[in-house]
């Protein structure tokens, strides 16, 4: 599990001049699918710059189960000795991933064409989300569960005995759902194509092409067409993990909010479907320059410079809410500072994540001080500007890694210290955040 059962406190205050470079760990995003990709191909994956955090680490746990082996050199290279498409076994035990809603939703497709049965569970947080969208896709290839209301874990999925391809339009944008359905096809007979009125995360596609799968891609009037030929045989490759972006994005908008700072991120992922974020902060002033861009592991990097800057609110369009999905609770935190109203639209995802992230940071920032509005599908936050922020409370986190770390960068910038109730979640996805932040400058601990 991603968490303890003491809760684990976490007080920030008020800093200055953070400066250095910032080591960000790998794109959880882009690990994940290094990882159950390897495990399907036949060969050996070289993975270089794998997040070690907890929700990857039930991954790379899940992918044993199936048969894969997974093993971690001295010097942190990763190794996943794969079965080959349709080559997972039934695993002997349930199969825990922990936190990650990521990670489940992805194992979740890979073993859905396996004629056999399998049952998730995780901690609280995930066992309270629903699954519900990538079980009603997944039953169209002849898949079969069992489970709670809405899907919920614990669950067990019966693989399909006969798989058909299918043809699938998100009803929403959803990466996760995509790419399960993909994750499905790749052992399913035929064409499978998944339909996307609107851009999401495209890491799965670019890797299904770098391990050997044939995907063809278009772009439509009813959207994008992204078409997957099943049961290819995949060919093991060595892949190169980038900073991940949204865990980049905690440094980032303490060095925006905090007077005097420069911060300096190299390395990090500026893959476009991820890129939402930092194109908001851009706009609404921020100090950001990009330098040395190239291409690693077939996803797009650049070494990131941030200074500190002083913030505007803005409107970010409902278009953009699927590339910076998770960056909402710290973007909230940065209009926190900003002068004027920062207005979120087409967030309504926020409120089936690890929580419902959109209540927890309403309630986290009105607490310290900060006014708030919000509907089902939008999220209002008026600016302090150059009055301060006046913090001084405690926070609850939620079981939310993002939660947590939003307030922790909080209270480096307001007025009075915030804490968080319970920091332990922060290691599914940044286990190094509180020394990073430390050796920046930051006070906290």
């Amino acid at each position: 599990m991603s968490t303890s059962a003491t809760p684990t406190p976490l007080t920030t205050r008020r800093s200055s001049n953070l400066h250095g470079t910032a080591a960000i760990p790998g794109d959880k995003s882009v690990s994940h699918r290094a990882l159950i990709f390897g495990a399907m191909s036949i060969g050996e994956t070289v993975i270089t710059g794998l997040l070690e955090g907890e929700d990857v680490l039930d991954t790379a746990k899940a992918m044993r189960a199936f048969g894969a082996t997974v093993t971690r050199d001295d010097d942190g290279i990763w190794r996943v000795l794969g079965v080959g498409t349709g080559g997972f076994m039934e695993p002997d035990h349930v199969i825990d991933c922990g936190n990650s809603g990521t990670g489940c939703r992805l194992i979740m497709g890979a073993v859905a064409t396996h004629n056999f049965a399998t049952t998730f569970t995780g901690d609280a947080s995930l066992r309270s989300r629903p699954m519900g969208r990538i079980l009603d896709p997944l039953a169209l290839f002849g898949t079969r569960s069992a489970g709670r209301s809405e899907g919920r874990l614990p669950l067990t999925l019966i693989g399909a005995s006969n798989p058909v391809p299918v043809t699938y339009t998100l009803p929403v944008a959803s990466a996760q759902v995509k790419s399960a359905v993909l994750l499905a096809g790749l052992n399913a007979p035929g064409i499978t194509t998944v339909i996307e009125p609107e851009p999401t995360r495209d890491h799965t596609e670019r890797m299904l092409k770098g391990f050997g799968a044939t995907v063809e891609i278009e772009d439509t009037a009813e959207g994008r067409l992204i078409h997957l030929h099943g049961q290819p045989d995949l060919t093991p490759c060595a892949v190169t993990v980038p900073r991940d972006p949204s865990s980049a994005a905690f440094p980032v908008v303490a060095a925006l909010l905090v007077e005097g700072s420069e911060i300096h991120i190299p390395g990090v992922s500026r893959n476009p479907t991820r890129d939402g974020l930092y194109q908001t902060l851009i706009e609404m002033g921020g100090d950001l320059s990009y330098s040395n861009e190239r291409e690693e592991g077939g996803e797009p990097v650049a070494d990131l410079t941030v200074r500190h800057s002083a913030l505007r609110g803005v409107t970010v369009p409902a278009e953009r809410a699927a590339s910076m999905i998770d960056e909402f609770p710290i973007l909230s935190v940065a209009a926190a500072f900003a002068d004027g109203v920062t207005i979120m639209e087409g967030v309504g995802e926020l409120r089936v994540k690890e929580s419902d992230r959109i209540a927890a940071m309403e309630t986290g920032l009105k607490a310290n001080g900060v006014t708030t509005s919000s509907t089902p599908d939008t999220f209002s936050v008026t600016g302090h500007s150059g009055n301060g922020v006046p913090g001084g409370a405690t926070v609850a986190a939620h079981l939310d890694h993002r939660i947590a770390m939003s307030f922790a960068v909080m209270g480096l910038a307001s007025e009075e210290p915030i804490t968080v109730d319970d920091a332990a979640p922060i290691a599914t996805s940044f286990p190094t955040f509180q020394g990073l932040m430390r050796d920046l400058g930051g006070e906290i601990g």
